[in-house]
């Protein structure tokens, strides 16, 4: 969660893909803006013979954009993960942990839903708003940090901090067979509470498959956060949240009143 370098080095991916097929217009896919630039050249062309030289080069030009686009994707969300883990590597803090309980609550009687800030930088995070630090880690938070926050939610990395309301599943933190495990333990221990389970979209479906062996009455009380950086509010059909913005201070989350 949280990684400028990941934003910087993905950005220059996709550039160095676009080099050289012309700027998209804003809002506008690349594929699209090569089929455009394309078609005023062919509009151009005096001889059938040219027409299909333009035209085949044109669906060339698409093929190579589109491909350098979701490559640059693919390597925006692998440079974020070794970004995180990177420093997390170097930064010899010990973590600090915090015998009060952690509970989680959405906002009082939300009827719509709000934003949810987090980063590795406590100080980085707007003020009054709901926010979301780590309770466990090398980016561990203190309670003093977190001060003059709305709400607060705590996130685990370990899979062992039951107090905590959230618990991340990504490479180098909790695994899915963990994210059961805690689940089970946390709603065991607090009952009534609710066990909200951090993951990237593309690893949801073997985290639910492992929840999805517990029991019904443990499962009914988890909430997924789903990472989705499209950089667009919206909410993955199935999630109680969803982190659409990857920022270089802090990232950003729309949850619904569920979560």
């Amino acid at each position: 969660m949280g990684a400028a370098a990941a934003t910087a080095v993905a950005t220059a991916g996709i550039a160095a893909g676009l080099s050289g097929g012309g700027s998209a217009a804003a809002g506008q896919p690349s594929d699209v803006n090569a089929v455009n630039h394309a078609g005023v050249h062919t509009s151009q062309v005096q001889t059938p013979s040219q027409a299909k030289t333009v035209k085949a080069t044109a669906a060339t030009h698409v093929t190579h954009t589109s491909t350098a686009v979701r490559g640059a994707h693919h390597a925006f969300t692998q440079v974020k993960l070794a970004s995180k883990h990177r420093a997390a590597a170097h930064r010899h803090a010990p973590a600090r942990h915090f015998a009060v309980i952690r509970h989680h609550r959405a906002p009082a009687n939300p009827a719509e839903p709000y934003l949810i800030y987090d980063s590795t930088t406590p100080s980085a995070l707007p003020s009054q708003h709901v926010a979301a630090a780590y309770a466990t880690g090398s980016y561990a938070a203190s309670s003093a940090q977190m001060a003059g926050h709305k709400q607060v939610v705590w996130i685990d990395t370990t899979g062992h901090d039951t107090s905590a309301s959230a618990l991340d599943v990504e490479p180098g933190d909790a695994t899915p067979g963990l994210a059961a495990n805690w689940a089970y333990h946390r709603l065991s221990q607090h009952p009534g509470s609710l066990a909200v389970i951090y993951t990237m979209r593309s690893e949801w479906p073997a985290v639910q498959s492992a929840v999805g062996q517990l029991p019904q009455h443990i499962q009914d009380r988890v909430r997924w956060w789903i990472a989705d950086p499209t950089g667009v509010p919206h909410v993955v059909p199935g999630a109680a949240a969803t982190q659409w913005y990857w920022g270089s201070s802090y990232d950003i989350t729309t949850a619904t009143p569920r979560f």
